[in-house]
């Protein structure tokens, strides 16, 4: 996981983020709610991804 995954995650952030909007515009529900989703998706792997690296740092500092 790296910058590909960084760059993938706040993509689809803000996708989720236009999807909200436009769905609170035309008040489309459904639409919303996929904005949502894909927003607290792409947290969620932000997430994992900054777990990940936390192991990673704490794994490389007992090598030394």
């Amino acid at each position: 996981m790296g910058m590909d995954d960084k760059v993938q995650n706040k993509s689809k952030d803000a996708r989720g983020k236009a999807k909200e909007a436009a769905g609170a515009a035309t008040g489309n529900d459904k639409l919303k709610a996929k904005g949502r989703d894909d927003q607290n998706q792409a947290k969620a792997k932000e997430a994992g991804r900054h777990a990940k690296e936390a192991g990673k740092n704490v794994k490389d500092s007992l090598k030394r």
